[in-house]
């Protein structure tokens, strides 16, 4: 059985990229609660691309938050 994984990484120009494969259901309302809460936090616009994958659906998130 494969692990749900949400991969972060955050670019040089400050907006961080969310990565997953399709979330099973156990886990996808967490995820679904911690990704809001992030973008809440970088207080900026929030822009999800959802494309097929070859095991399901894969979801990039983009969220670019103000600088300090």
């Amino acid at each position: 059985m494969t692990q749900d994984q949400i991969k972060i990484t955050i670019l040089d120009d400050g907006t961080i990229k969310v990565e997953t494969d399709e979330v099973g259901q156990a886990n996808h309302l967490s995820a679904e609660k911690f990704l809001a809460e992030m973008s809440r936090l970088a207080g900026g616009s929030t822009e999800t691309i959802r494309r097929p994958h070859a095991h399901g659906q894969h979801t990039h998130t983009h969220v670019k938050g103000h600088s300090h």
